[in-house]
């Protein structure tokens, strides 16, 4: 009976929204667009159910030890993950992608053609980001630094979002990386459709311009810039989530800090199609209580969801969240709630036909990881796992959601298909 009500209930949600999103919304091109609050994939609603693993060209780049991306995406396929989000930068420092501006590393690029094509050969999305906000991986430091050794008179990592030499250098590799034809796959990056969308940065943040303008004209412009080389692929910001002063009301939701974003003007900007929200009680709120931080993750989510759906009217995708068993107090039991939490409101909105659309947990792993095992890492085959078989069993729900989906679209596919057949026969007979 919860099934048939299920069905009855999604069969009024379509008629209600996805039909009025008009014809274009079956394309079948194979490139993941977004339709109000959906993301659509071949006119069929689509879930980004995933992970985060930032290491993938960074392994790769070894041909030893390529198997261990080969291993990851089967195992996430397996447990019926569709996306995976990575970094397509590391700039300067230790086995870089990009050396200086301009300047690449093969051996990194096919690191990263490499996984690209592993993510395409097992049925699995993938997100790229362009630029991290930290030193990791070189971040907006090192192009700062970079500008610095010409000349440029900067003076804080900040100025990544407003020097013009480094604005040049930052839009010259997403060229780079839209145009780089896999060495595997044999398509350029901009035409492939195992890439479901852009990231402009991972979690930037302007500290020092917390009136959030600095990030906002920034994402303006390179929105525009993205967009204007690639129209295919979908863009999102890369933001956190943190609110800002075009939302006065929600700021009190924030953790403590200046982070100079504007979640509300921010995912405004013509060109971002999706928005993202990062959630990390445990990191945000070391010193309080288990109770605490899971009030505070359901605030959290909660607005967001809801902020996407009224106020964005864009999808959503939690795009990372986590529990680190190296905080205190850990247990696989509190890590298994805080899952099936945001697991739950990404399902409640998603068969409501709302705004929620996925969620990508961070991080996964693979056996042999154990130097990138940062407190947060999943690894699937682990079968005795009890966060593992919550993060399958939301696959499956979230793929049933879309085989309902699915049916009740082609059953009113075939409904308006016989109706034209019926009206273009009425006309011959007037005639």
């Amino acid at each position: 009976m919860k099934l048939l009500g299920l069905i009855i209930f999604l069969a009024i949600v379509i008629q209600q929204s996805y039909w009025e999103l008009g014809a274009d919304a079956f394309s079948s091109d194979g490139f993941v667009r977004t339709k109000g609050v959906q993301f659509s994939l071949n006119g069929y609603p689509y879930y980004a159910n995933g992970f985060n693993a930032y290491w993938l060209m960074y392994v790769a780049s070894d041909p030893s030890q390529r198997s261990k991306i080969s291993a990851a995406f089967q195992e996430a396929s397996r447990h019926g993950l569709t996306v995976a989000r990575t970094w397509a930068f590391s700039d300067g420092g230790y086995r870089p992608l990009q050396y200086t501006p301009g300047s690449y590393n093969e051996d990194m690029f096919q690191g990263l053609d490499f996984a690209i094509a592993e993510a395409r050969r097992h049925g699995i999305k993938v997100i790229l980001s362009f630029a991290n906000n930290y030193v990791s991986f070189g971040g907006k430091k090192q192009y700062v630094d970079w500008a610095r050794s010409r000349g440029r008179p900067v003076s804080s990592e900040d100025d990544f979002f407003t020097d013009s030499l480094v604005k040049d250098f930052y839009k010259n590799h997403i060229k780079a990386v839209l145009n780089r034809f896999n060495t595997f796959t044999k398509v350029h990056y901009k035409d492939d459709t195992t890439i479901m969308a852009w990231e402009l940065m991972n979690e930037p943040r302007c500290p020092s311009d917390p009136t959030g303008r600095t990030i906002q004209a920034w994402v303006t412009e390179m929105a525009a810039h993205v967009k204007s080389l690639d129209r295919n692929h979908l863009l999102e910001a890369g933001l956190e989530g943190f609110y800002g002063q075009s939302s006065p009301q929600s700021k009190t939701l924030n953790p403590p800090g200046q982070f100079g974003t504007d979640f509300i003007a921010n995912n405004r900007v013509p060109g971002i199609d999706f928005v993202t929200v990062h959630s990390y009680p445990d990191e945000w709120f070391v010193d309080s209580s288990e109770q605490a931080q899971m009030e505070f993750l359901n605030k959290w989510i909660d607005a967001h969801i809801q902020d996407a759906q009224n106020v964005l009217q864009k999808p959503i995708i939690i795009a990372e969240f986590g529990k680190s068993e190296k905080k205190a107090g850990y247990s696989p039991a509190q890590r298994d709630i805080v899952y099936n939490t945001v697991y739950s409101k990404i399902y409640g909105s998603a068969k409501r036909g709302g705004a929620a659309a996925g969620g990508l947990f961070w991080q996964l792993l693979g056996n042999g990881m154990d130097n990138f095992q940062d407190g947060y890492g999943i690894i699937l085959s682990q079968r005795s796992s009890s966060t593992v078989n919550v993060i399958a069993q939301q696959s499956r729900k979230l793929t049933l959601l879309r085989k309902i989906f699915a049916r009740m679209i082609n059953v009113e596919k075939w409904k308006r298909a016989h109706q034209r057949r019926v009206r273009k026969g009425a006309h011959k007979i007037q005639n």
